[in-house]
């Protein structure tokens, strides 16, 4: 049963509910939680790419002040089995690699812990780790792309097994046989990492058999999971926290092997444990975007129409998983071409298994689709939006299938008149300001609409004083889940917002899968909702039924509800409020549990986001440095749940693409397999200055497929594009064409 409320929270710009908690500290993190009796892990990685350990002189390290214990692969107790790679959309256990480290003396990667210092104290820790000596005898390692090319191999699946490494429609010879313009480049993108504020860390505390992290994770029922099959205990007997969360951008989405060794930590020395990684080992224990290289074939008519796409991948992947981030997903869908072929390719190299990073996939793929896209329109004198808008897919091309939802075309045309594109001159070079060499460039931003394999849950509690908690087993690493859900949940009692407290960070709370792949507005809303609801027609059905209310036998679905009360809009006098109904059946409270059931994987629908990028940037022609000067984005990701924490997510996605396009870049010593730029002194990010003007516009669709208030989400779709946009922009100035991520100085001397 659905009865009517009032929106009135839900797309507002309200302040984020734990903005007070943040500015002033109280909020707390997984590694500022100290129990009586904390001590403090460090982490020894090995120093070579590849090899085996051959011995490990400890003695120093245990002599050391403080030290209570060093654990290696001689002393540290066996995993239950080898990890499962990524369950993690259905809520599983998630390992980030199908690998855990100091079960043996392999060694696979520079980084890959070999032993693990306990000690009294942070410093100590960290100080006895320096003693510890390790004794290697190495093999010959691949760590780059070129080292390895001879190697190169197409796995039948990649992604953990979710997705094929071949995908084929019509005839793709027979496509380009039909083309009168064909294009053929091939791009080249360096590996990218993370960097959160907050490093990852984990506080575990052991309560007889009972455990409790608190965990710095994008999944505390994935945290929950995983760590309870690496130690082969009941999940049950594993409570994870995550409050608040600093941060994640993929790197803790995956449950990586310091999470479980914390654990393993805290029950031998029989105290609670806290792990905190350092910067530097941020770069070599949560994975990152692997270094990749893509070549790309267009055919198409003189007017510009597609008729052939062919994408190849080759990147570099872990000794133990054929993993690839799907980056040939909506490069294959925003257009209709009728004749495609994608290929992954992999090398096995001396690497961690990297991960989901900043819109995963999707923007190396259409970094690549998009700049020939560009190039394309400029070699047949086509505007670029006008090609976007003629070759825009109506329906997916892979299955015929209709969009849940669509609003491409409508995000070209409002970008573009928001951003005045149609008044440049499209000749590269033909715009100055002063000396810098002005150009514009725009790009087509694409997602995929993802779901979590099982039942979402949540539950709502209404009190007889009016107020409202909501609870869900989720939690909150700076997209403002936390905010958006106490609107959702607001709307749906029909109660002012300031009247509903959201609780969440605790796997005791009813449980939701990992907040991944832009998936957690949706579906967590999607709970939220439905318990709200479900309670909310319970108070419904008990005043109906209940003789001294206004509402008596009236048709529960009149009935409106709104500032905590149930109304009859035809009844005269037909109005009877929560706390009445409540207080007059002597009730303290009532609550309902909402399990929302995502579509199933063969839905007849496409399941995309999709956006338009524009770009401004100046390029210096005698030193070579480019400065973005401003960025426009139209985006249609269905309901907005909030205007404010959505225009700040897209934001952010879409500076990320600065950092993709101009800055980002980890560089490997293929000496030892060493990251040479392992900090954020040498590794490139976006700042303050760096950040231009950004207009945003959101195109609402309605979406009645991908769950019910219609969330499509929208946390990667802002980088998508972002980069190429830039990139087409520098062509527009200089004439140059990127064919390399980062776009470097020496690129544009």
């Amino acid at each position: 049963m659905t009865t009517g409320a009032t929106l009135t929270a839900v797309g507002r710009p309200l302040p984020r509910v734990d903005g007070r908690a943040k500015v002033t500290g109280s909020g707390r993190y997984a590694a500022e939680y100290t129990l009586p009796g904390t001590v403090y892990a460090a982490l020894v990685g090995a120093r070579t790419a590849c090899g085996r350990v051959t011995g490990i002189d400890t003695r120093a390290a245990e002599k050391a002040g403080g030290v209570l214990a060093v654990l290696t692969h001689r002393n540290l107790p066996k995993i239950a089995g080898p990890p499962p790679l990524l369950p993690s959309l259905a809520g599983h256990a998630a390992p980030g690699e199908s690998f855990f480290p100091m079960q043996d003396e392999g060694v696979h990667y520079f980084g890959q812990p070999v032993a693990m210092v306990i000690a009294d104290s942070y410093e100590r820790a960290q100080f006895a780790a320096r003693q510890v000596h390790v004794d290697y005898e190495r093999s010959a390692s691949v760590t780059t792309l070129e080292e390895g090319r001879d190697q190169a191999y197409e796995p039948e699946t990649i992604f953990a097994g979710f997705l094929p490494a071949r995908s084929v429609r019509g005839d793709v010879e027979a496509g380009f046989r039909a083309a009168t313009q064909r294009l053929d480049a091939t791009y080249h993108f360096a590996a990218n990492h993370h960097n959160p504020i907050e490093p990852s860390a984990t506080t575990a505390v052991w309560d007889g058999d009972r455990l409790t992290l608190y965990d710095a994770t994008q999944g505390i029922v994935a945290s929950q999971n995983t760590v309870a099959a690496l130690l082969d205990i009941p999940p049950s007997k594993v409570r994870v926290r995550a409050p608040y969360v600093g941060g994640g951008f993929g790197c803790k989405a995956m449950i990586w092997p310091h999470v479980t060794l914390a654990a393993m930590a805290a029950r031998h020395v029989r105290r609670p444990v806290k792990l905190a990684l350092t910067r530097e080992q941020m770069f070599t224990s949560c994975g990152h975007r692997e270094e990749q290289e893509q070549r790309i074939e267009l055919g198409a008519t003189n007017e510009g129409r597609l008729t052939a796409l062919r994408h190849h991948k080759l990147s570099l992947t872990s000794p133990f998983d054929d993993w690839a981030e799907p980056s040939l997903g909506i490069a294959s869908q925003a257009y209709a071409c009728p004749d495609y072929e994608g290929v992954y390719r992999l090398i096995r190299g001396n690497t961690m298994t990297p991960t989901f990073t900043r819109g995963p996939g999707e923007t190396t793929g259409m970094f690549a689709m998009e700049c020939l896209m560009d190039e394309l329109a400029h070699r047949i004198g086509v505007d670029p939006v006008q090609l976007r808008l003629r070759n825009h897919a109506q329906s997916d091309p892979h299955t015929g299938h209709p969009w849940s939802s669509d609003g491409a075309e409508e995000c070209y045309r409002r970008g573009a008149a928001r951003f005045d594109w149609h008044s440049r001159n499209p000749e590269p070079r033909s715009r100055r300001d002063g000396n810098w060499l002005i150009g514009t460039g725009m790009a087509t931003a694409g997602y995929p609409v993802f779901f979590p394999m099982q039942p979402q849950r949540a539950r709502a509690r209404l009190y007889s004083d009016g107020y409202a908690v909501v609870q869900a087993g989720t939690q909150e690493f700076g997209t403002g889940s936390a905010t958006v859900m106490t609107q959702v949940a607001a709307d749906a009692l029909g109660i002012p917002v300031e009247n509903v407290r959201f609780e969440y960070g605790d796997t005791d709370l009813p449980n939701v899968a990992a907040t991944v792949g832009s998936a957690g507005a949706g579906m967590i809303s999607a709970a939220v909702h439905t318990a709200a609801t479900a309670l909310r027609d319970q108070m419904v059905e008990q005043a109906v039924a209940d003789p001294a209310s206004p509402l008596h036998q009236a048709d529960p679905a009149a009935v409106v509800v709104r500032d905590g009360r149930m109304e009859l809009p035809d009844r005269p006098g037909g109005v009877e409020s929560y706390r009445d109904l409540m207080q007059r059946h002597f009730m303290t409270d009532m609550e309902a549990l909402g399990s929302w059931s995502p579509p199933p994987p063969n839905v007849p629908y496409g399941l995309a986001t999709f956006g338009a990028q524009f770009a401004e940037v100046a390029v210096d022609p005698d030193l070579g440095v480019v400065r973005v000067r401003r960025m426009t984005g139209a985006f249609a990701p269905g309901r907005i749940l909030n205007a404010a924490t959505a225009r700040s997510q897209v934001m952010g996605g879409m500076l990320w693409g600065i950092g993709q396009a101009l800055l980002e870049g980890t560089v490997v010593d293929t000496r030892d397999g060493r990251w040479a730029n392992a900090s954020l002194g040498e590794y490139l990010v976006p700042v303050n200055a760096d950040a231009p003007d950004v207009d945003i516009e959101f195109v609402e669709v309605p979406d009645p497929v991908v769950n019910p208030l219609g969330v499509k989400g929208l946390g990667e779709v802002g980088m998508v594009g972002a980069a190429a946009a830039i990139a087409n922009a520098v062509f527009h100035a200089t004439g140059y064409r990127a064919r390399e991520l980062p776009i470097r100085i020496e690129h544009l001397l």
